[in-house]
């Protein structure tokens, strides 16, 4: 398919094509930042739905960053993509990995929370 047919153009249109294997494996990788917002997403409604030995305002806490987590880990999945894709295409050097101290550190708060709140 010609680049100016595919979408996002903004990632096609630069550079030439690369070996497939490249653009799979980065496809791979996207597939499990889907599932891992994925996985927050439903850890988030089950620590809302699941009655737990937390206070309220604490559960509704740990939902809601496990939630908002799942979201902002969608977004970045997509835009970890588009970086990596492009800097395949255009042979450059891949992408630091910021997104994982930051889902790092959001799963550490949920932790804590979850262990301040039992009793």
């Amino acid at each position: 398919m010609a680049p100016e047919r595919r979408w996002p153009r903004s990632v096609y249109a630069e550079g030439a094509e690369p070996d497939y294997r490249f653009s799979f494996a980065n496809e791979r990788t996207f597939l499990a930042w889907i599932r891992t917002a994925l996985a927050l997403l439903v850890a988030g409604v089950a620590v809302d739905v699941v009655d737990l030995s937390l206070s309220n305002g604490a559960q509704k806490a740990l939902a809601v960053l496990l939630v908002a987590a799942g979201l902002l880990t969608t977004i970045a999945a997509w835009g970890r993509w588009a970086m990596a894709e492009r800097a395949v295409r255009r042979g450059a050097a891949l992408p630091s990995f910021g997104i994982g101290a930051g889902l790092a550190l959001v799963l550490i708060v949920a932790a804590a929370i979850a262990l301040a709140g039992l009793r």
